[in-house]
């Protein structure tokens, strides 16, 4: 008996300490009185040797404050019994993670501060157990991304701060959560409002970030930030822009079209395929076929001024190996799109010589031989160059619906021009002329580029064969698309001013007979870039003519001034020296000479006048004295 009384006596006296809420070593523990009488327990640890937090933590703590330590993680089950606990802060220690179930039990939490630390991550659901948190400070460590769940588990919060951590981008459903905030209308409770940190984060500014730039620019009573001048860090034409300064785009998924959806072609010919996108941010395109074969042709991609992004996939020299379904798909951050495009591949056909004048191939047909002529100056070119980035590919022409003179082409799946803007007459009047009457194939030659300007081009030919009556035709494109502009030439002119042209552009011309086939040496393929760069190296040898010159003429048009001004004061000074000899030498005649007669100077105004202008009153009169009686000149 009395052994039994012993065990349970000690047993007594052992939790002893922990009824009373003693304090465990390592920390210092205090008590607040509040407002309602009752007791606040208050827990403070911060010896730098600790790596663990305590174990008897009194459980009517209401306060636990763990602080610059060594504790680099907590474990689970260590707060479970602090279901008093209303602030838990843990600043600056050398934790690295934080469990999952670390904030069970603890449904009276209402601040959790971890700043300082070491955390890469945190999890987002363990606020699930915390219904009365509104504080969470996670400033200063080393997150790299929120989770999109956090969405659901920040409605309650009334603080954040996210500042200082190695954010680059938000979820799209807390950017929408905050922006339904923003939006919603002004109230006075708590929960209605928030406070942000999220200052000091490496920022990608892209379409991602659109709605937190819309929330910062255009500011509500239900959102305040701690630190409003948040900056972008990349890409790096962005580096050190302000938000506010930022015209983001809203992010879009891809779209992908294709110019044709099936496409026949003869074999052994070189077949292109393109599809373009659109999408925010750009799409990236690539081809694959459906069969899952590998690709037999090479990809080229660029995008256009308008933001659309193109794909031009090449095959040359097809076989019934490329015969099927290719797929090209665009792909952005927010999801991929696909479009089909069959290609057919066809045996060559023969055709028979034409036996008569009324005899004409491919009937019904007028233009497609000029067709072929194009797809095979469009294929000899793409196989000879090592460039065919400087395709340029875009959606439409420019509108030649005001000039009358130009009508409107387009290359079908089957190889052939469709023509657009014929009326029946013209179209008529094409399928009754035979191809066999027609002059030589040699008629037009030497086709040049003989001026030019940003938007148009001059072509001049050769044509001795042909007569007054001769009408020659004129096709032209962008390099790389299948539609093409026709301008027909009056009868007998030999030359053509092709308007409305794109600058720093790629395009091919032919010129041929109405209804023939055109050959290779009448077709020329020139760039709109030339032009440029020909106005441009004419501007810059205009500049340094006109600086030579003037550092030549300058030098030597003050030279030659003062030169002139030099011999015009020499000579001035040399006839001043005269005036004065001459009038001292007359001044010595004006006496009477010795035969009684008086000097010639006395009849000569001129002579008196410099005299007197000469001589002063005294001298005149001492000499006067001298030589005899005065002379009438001195009244």
């Amino acid at each position: 008996m009395w052994l039994a009384m012993g065990v349970f006596w000690c047993l007594a006296l052992r939790d002893l300490p922990h009824a009373l809420g003693s304090c465990p070593s390592q920390c210092s523990c205090s008590l607040h009185s509040l407002s309602d009488g009752t007791k606040n327990r208050v827990v403070v640890c911060n010896d730098p040797e600790m790596t663990l937090p305590p174990m008897m933590i009194p459980s009517d703590t209401s306060k636990l404050r763990i602080e610059k330590t060594s504790i680099r993680r907590v474990p689970g089950d260590a707060l479970h019994q602090l279901t008093c606990l209303e602030y838990l802060w843990l600043p600056y220690n050398s934790m690295t993670s934080v469990s999952s179930v670390m904030l069970q039990g603890l449904r009276s939490l209402r601040e959790l501060r971890l700043p300082g630390n070491h955390l890469v991550s945190f999890p987002w659901g363990a606020l699930g157990d915390t219904p009365q948190l509104r504080l969470l400070d996670l400033h200063g460590n080393r997150l790299s991304a929120v989770s999109a769940e956090a969405a659901r588990y920040i409605r309650n919060l009334t603080f954040l701060d996210l500042s200082s951590n190695q954010l680059m981008r938000l979820p799209q459903q807390l950017l929408t959560t905050w922006s339904h905030l923003q939006a919603g209308p002004y109230s006075s409770s708590d929960n209605s409002k928030i406070i942000l940190g999220l200052q000091d984060n490496p920022w990608v500014c892209d379409c991602s970030l659109y709605e937190m730039v819309q929330i910062l620019n255009f500011p509500t009573p239900n959102m305040a930030f701690i630190d409003p001048r948040l900056k972008c860090s990349t890409p790096w034409s962005l580096a050190g822009v302000a938000f506010s300064q930022l015209e983001l785009r809203k992010c879009q998924r891809p779209e992908v079209y294709t110019s044709v959806a099936k496409v026949k072609t003869l074999l052994g010919s070189t077949v292109f395929l393109r599809c373009g996108a659109t999408g925010v941010p750009s799409p990236e395109l690539s081809w694959r076929r459906a069969d899952g074969h590998q690709l037999n042709g090479t990809v080229h991609q660029e995008t256009s001024n308008d933001g659309m992004s193109w794909s031009l996939l090449g095959l040359p020299e097809v076989s019934h190996h490329d015969s099927g379904e290719y797929v090209c798909k665009a792909k952005n951050s927010l999801g991929a799109t696909e479009a089909f495009v069959s290609l057919i591949i066809t045996e060559a056909q023969t055709t028979a010589e034409p036996q008569g004048p009324t005899t004409r191939p491919w009937p019904g047909k007028a233009e497609a031989v000029e067709a072929a002529a194009y797809n095979e100056l469009l294929a000899r070119y793409a196989s000879t160059t090592s460039g065919l980035s400087s395709v340029v590919a875009r959606p439409t022409l420019p509108s030649y619906e005001k000039n009358p003179a130009l009508q409107h082409f387009h290359i079908n799946a089957l190889g052939e021009l469709s023509v657009g803007n014929l009326g029946a007459e013209q179209a008529d009047r094409a399928k009754d002329q035979p191809l066999n009457q027609l002059e030589p194939a040699q008629m037009v030659r030497s086709v040049k580029v003989v001026g030019d300007t940003y938007h148009s081009v001059t072509l001049v030919w050769k044509a001795p064969q042909a007569g007054n009556t001769t009408m020659f035709s004129v096709l032209y494109a962008i390099f790389g698309e299948k539609d093409m502009k026709r301008v027909s030439v009056d009868p007998g002119k030999t030359r053509v001013t092709i308007e409305g042209l794109m600058p720093k552009t790629k395009y091919v011309a032919c010129v041929c007979v109405r209804g023939l086939v055109p050959k290779k040496e009448q077709c020329i393929i020139f760039s709109t870039d030339e032009v440029v760069d020909a106005e441009g190296t004419q501007r810059l040898i205009n500049i340094v003519v006109i600086s030579i010159a003037a550092v030549i003429a300058v030098p030597l048009t003050l030279l030659v001034c003062c030169g002139s001004l030099k011999r015009r004061y020499q000579k001035f000074r040399l006839r001043k020296n005269e005036e004065n000899q001459s009038s001292y030498v007359t001044f010595e005649r004006l006496g009477p000479g010795e035969d009684g007669v008086e000097d010639s100077a006395r009849d000569s105004p001129e002579e008196g006048d410099r005299l007197l202008s000469s001589r002063s009153s005294v001298d005149s009169h001492a000499l006067s004295k001298v030589e005899g009686p005065a002379n009438e000149y001195f009244c």
